[in-house]
């Protein structure tokens, strides 16, 4: 089985290369995050045609994820336990952001989430950004109690190794390489995860996301922040993993590349 996850940064904007890749690479299973697209205005039939059934969370304009399979789709679940929302002031939304759904593809768990941005330290959406993390961790352990391969992939917004940018003295001071934000993913493998991390190819850390300005893409100058963590179930299954970075290249293209897990459940 082949599982995958995008962060598409917007389906509308690039369902062309979507198309494509999954014509492609192929995936089993695609976990797509910032659709910037409501559910009613995802293009399930151009998806569709190519024998996937979705699963589609979103609101349109901002955020929004999904997960597509053509292994089965079963036992949907949209959002976090105890997921907060967010507001300016720091309050809660009565209806949470789009930002995690979930479903059951031939046998594995997966969820799809996008980690919301935290913009900078300090700032209220920071705080919500843990809030956010914790829920993650609650809804792990109230899964990882069923006896099945089990898994989350998407954008965390997070690079967990001071090696994970490309220059970490261009960090100092801002969000996704906080102490805090990685403590949030130590609390995520202690509920019982473990990261699944992608072989080198090109370079010797396979960064995800490289921001379009300054050549940041073609310098290399990129982060780590698209992961897959899994239980062991599905983490002594993993046979291969990487970056398709050829899918950053180009025009038109999101300012993230897939992460690949291929798996053998046999």
């Amino acid at each position: 089985m082949r599982i995958a996850t995008w962060n598409v940064n917007s389906v509308g904007a690039r369902l062309p290369k979507l198309l494509d890749w999954l014509g492609t690479a192929e995936p089993d299973v695609l976990c797509l995050q910032e659709l910037k697209c409501a559910e009613d205005t995802f293009p399930y039939d151009e998806v569709g045609d190519l024998g996937y059934e979705i699963a589609a969370h979103g609101t349109g304009r901002w955020n929004g994820v999904a997960v597509l399979s053509r292994v089965g789709l079963t036992d949907i679940r949209r959002g976090l336990l105890d997921q907060p929302g967010f507001q300016a002031d720091g309050s809660m939304f009565e209806t949470p952001e789009p930002r995690a759904v979930a479903a059951t593809c031939g046998g594995v768990r997966v969820w799809s989430v996008y980690v919301p941005n935290g913009r900078e330290v300090g700032h209220a959406h920071y705080d919500y950004k843990l809030r956010w993390l914790e829920a993650l961790r609650g809804t792990a352990v109230e899964e990882l109690a069923a006896d099945r391969p089990w898994a989350v992939l998407g954008d965390f917004n997070i690079a967990p190794n001071d090696e994970d940018v490309w220059d970490i003295a261009a960090f100092d001071g801002c969000t996704h390489v906080t102490p805090d934000e990685r403590k949030a993913l130590t609390a995520l493998i202690e509920s019982g995860l473990a990261e699944v991390y992608p072989r080198a190819l090109k370079y010797d850390v396979p960064f995800t996301y490289w921001d379009y300005r300054a050549l940041r893409f073609p310098n290399n100058q990129g982060m780590r922040i698209d992961l897959a963590y899994g239980n062991e179930a599905f983490t002594s299954a993993v046979t291969d993993s990487y970056v398709d970075r050829n899918a950053r290249k180009g025009k038109g293209t999101s300012d993230h590349a897939p992460l690949v897990v291929d798996l053998d459940l046999s």
